[in-house]
């Protein structure tokens, strides 16, 4: 997908930060997600991942829309979290598409009404989404699209379990798994809720 196929706020972006086209993996991946496809996204740091993710979110969701997140995004940690809402905030210029962040440095409460009032991205900690949905702070029925930022950290701790549980809880939803390498327990994921899944991995693209 060519920058030129964006949404005028996100092609203004683009344009003031010099972006003028995609590099090789965002070639690959960025139609594929456009289209509603599920992938995991494997590509050493450096290769577009994070912008990738970003715009496609912000192509999709264009702009606020009631109450509950259509996108939700795991990290590993608040540092993570903050950092990506950064990223966010410089892409969702010139549109009205909120985002908010739940991470465990924080009060449970004031983040659960938070949400309530109306998200459009929601940047969680595995274990901060799922204590917030457990106290019904959040409704995922309306998400659309589910996702990992940087997955490595996934296998250590429970980060592994906590996202697993997430797609019991939501109806169809397009995945996308951004990773430097596809580890084998994501095989796990492929033979149920991303069973139609493509892995793009950049090693094939060379």
């Amino acid at each position: 997908m060519s920058f030129k196929k964006l949404i005028p706020p996100l092609k203004d972006t683009m344009a003031h930060k010099g972006f003028d086209e995609p590099l090789a993996f965002q070639k690959q991946i960025l139609s594929k997600i456009k289209g509603g496809a599920s992938l995991f996204a494997i590509a050493p740091n450096g290769s577009g991942k994070t912008t990738s993710m970003v715009i496609s979110v912000v192509q999709r969701l264009k702009s606020a829309f009631e109450d509950a997140p259509r996108a939700l995004i795991f990290v590993k940690d608040k540092q993570a979290a903050l950092a990506l809402e950064l990223e966010f905030n410089l892409f969702k210029r010139g549109t009205d598409l909120r985002v908010y962040c739940a991470y465990e440095e924080h009060d449970i409460d004031i983040q659960r009404d938070e949400i309530y009032t109306g998200t459009d991205i929601v940047i969680a900690t595995p274990k901060r989404l799922n204590r917030i949905f457990f106290l019904n702070g959040i409704n995922l029925n309306k998400l659309q699209m589910c996702i990992v930022e940087d997955a490595e950290f996934l296998f250590r701790g429970h980060h592994f379990t906590e996202v697993t549980r997430t797609p019991e809880s939501i109806g169809k939803c397009q995945y996308l798994i951004f990773s430097t390498a596809f580890d084998k327990r994501f095989e796990r994921w492929k033979e149920s809720f991303m069973y139609n899944a493509q892995v793009i991995n950049a090693k094939s693209l060379q």
